[in-house]
């Protein structure tokens, strides 16, 4: 494979690189004229041309497969536009509202939920009149206490609009949390300038940063410098991770993405369940298969190291946790506890006597 010095948007230039052979180049152009393509040098170089399994090549490289869609894909799966009440802004949760800054990112998951609204042409993003109207109708909420920044991605940001942002919500005493959303640490991670970092902190708001990364060679020795200017600029991080078939859904690789998750001072938070994007259908597994994997998870990993596994619910009712129980009810009105040895014992939780039948706090 050739080195690869730019980012990569067409089908040609892959096949230029020796990630695609030059016969596939028509077929992928029909999945690249539907679906934005963009693959950074970061990943361009981790991908092993010569394995058809090769886990960064499948979560970035176009794939005809993509243009095959199954009945219960939705161009919206999760109902962003149902709880929309202006541009940019979802507010689905009573708590906290998704602002959607930018609606291009550095690379183009083969698997992005939000595939149908980002890429080059498909918005200009937010303007300054959009900003003040969002600013508007979080000042007037007292009960939102969290500003969730997405896009696309946010770091493609200049700093200079991220310190802009930033400033805005801290502002707002009701605000006190601002999250970004990102993968830039791990597939761009010259942008994570200590510039960027000092951008994302100001006095009276927490900042935190949600790194997306799914596969444990994601990251390299540049993705390490760039999670630790984060870490070391005070900015707490947590992960969030896709459960794809054929990417990460073995034992092995999913503890390790976890370990490294932590090693670089981001705690595990969510693993998610793929999301009924239209043409995804090859990188979903039963929903068996992940909490299966999350007992097997249990038992290798500390829980410093376990994120939750989840779900959005179809139809825009958010997320829900779908992890598997340790815990049981009995015959006898007791408990039956998995232990992490995978055996079962019987549990008392030796409460008073009570009148009449338990109930729920």
């Amino acid at each position: 494979m050739k080195a690869v010095a730019h980012t990569l948007r067409r089908p040609a230039e892959l096949a230029a690189a020796g990630l695609v052979t030059p016969e596939a180049t028509p077929e992928l152009d029909r999945v690249a004229e539907r679906y934005a393509v963009a693959i950074t040098p970061a990943m361009a170089a981790l991908i092993d041309p010569t394995d058809p399994a090769d886990p960064i090549a499948r979560q970035f490289l176009p794939d005809p497969a993509e243009l095959r869609e199954h009945p219960a894909e939705r161009a919206d799966p999760i109902d962003d536009a149902g709880h929309s009440p202006m541009p940019g802004l979802v507010h689905r949760y009573p708590d906290r509202i998704l602002l959607k800054a930018v609606h291009t990112c550095p690379v183009y998951c083969r698997f992005c939920f939000r595939r149908e609204m980002v890429g080059p042409g498909r918005s200009d993003g937010l303007s300054a009149e959009d900003f003040e109207r969002i600013t508007a109708y979080v000042a007037a909420r007292p009960e939102i206490r969290e500003v969730i920044v997405t896009g696309g991605d946010p770091f493609v940001l200049s700093p200079r609009r991220i310190a802009g942002l930033t400033e805005a919500f801290a502002a707002l005493p009701h605000v006190r949390t601002i999250r970004w959303h990102t993968r830039v640490p791990v597939v761009a991670p010259d942008l994570v300038t200590d510039e960027l970092a000092a951008a994302l902190r100001r006095d009276g708001i927490a900042t935190w940063v949600a790194i997306h990364a799914d596969h444990p060679r994601e990251f390299t020795a540049a993705a390490r410098e760039a999670c630790a200017r984060l870490a070391d600029a005070g900015i707490p991080l947590v992960s969030q991770s896709v459960l794809l078939a054929g990417v990460n859904d073995d034992a092995e690789t999913l503890a390790e993405l976890m370990r490294v998750f932590v090693e670089n001072r981001i705690k595990p938070y969510y693993l998610h369940h793929p999301d009924l994007a239209p043409g995804t259908a090859h990188f979903r597994t039963d929903p068996a298969v992940g909490r299966a994997l999350m007992r097997e998870l249990w038992r290798r990993v500390s829980g410093l190291a376990r994120p939750v596994y989840v779900l959005d619910a179809p139809g825009g009712a958010g997320k829900v946790p779908i992890g598997p129980s340790h815990l049981d009810a009995a015959e006898d009105g007791g408990w039956i506890v998995e232990t992490v040895r995978g055996d079962h014992a019987p549990y008392d939780p030796g409460l008073p006597p009570r009148s009449g039948p338990p109930t729920a706090s």
